[in-house]
């Protein structure tokens, strides 16, 4: 379990120069482990740190100690959670502003499926992988979809989009990890 210092410096890392301006949250990176562990494209810190910060290539003194042993560990709570049966917990924000948290996490998700949506869709149907990602999708904020719009403009809809999610994930998880 990651500590509120293990997050801060996680942060820290995200908005540092010179990539500050372009990257995830602390919600979007989680968003993006949350992808790398229920997905079938199981990510390494340096990936995981090229998506988060939007950078083409790796920093020249490459990725961080702190951030690799964080990304480390969340992942290896996310994988340990999903294996003992358990959904899993969204990250919540101190600010009292859900929606937000909740849109980059979702943002930070899918972007990494799109990032490597294409061994996505041959591990898995691609209807139920894409029935799957329709929580995260709508969410995300990423998509001018009128019918995404509607949800996201609507307290209920994006609230049972929101409640969805963890089993969405668990299902990913499944699709992916377990045995036939």
């Amino acid at each position: 379990m990651l500590s509120n210092s293990d997050i801060a410096a996680l942060e820290d890392i995200l908005f540092a120069e010179p990539w500050g301006d372009h990257a995830l949250d602390f919600f979007g990176l989680h968003g993006v482990v949350c992808a790398s562990v229920v997905g079938p494209v199981t990510l390494s810190p340096g990936e995981i740190f090229q998506l988060a910060t939007g950078l083409d290539t790796l920093p020249e003194g490459g990725v961080p100690e702190s951030f690799e042993r964080c990304v480390r560990q969340l992942a290896r709570d996310l994988t340990h959670a999903l294996d003992m049966g358990q959904s899993l917990e969204l990250p919540e924000p101190e600010d009292d502003d859900p929606m937000n948290a909740l849109e980059n996490w979702c943002a930070g998700f899918v972007e990494t499926f799109l990032e490597y949506e294409e061994q996505w869709l041959e591990a898995a149907s691609e209807e139920e992988t894409a029935d799957l990602m329709v929580p995260m999708m709508t969410l995300s904020g990423l998509f001018e979809d009128e019918d995404f719009q509607k949800v996201r403009q609507s307290e209920s809809l994006s609230r049972q989009m929101a409640e969805a999610i963890p089993d969405s994930l668990t299902d990913l998880y499944l699709l992916y990890h377990a045995p036939e």
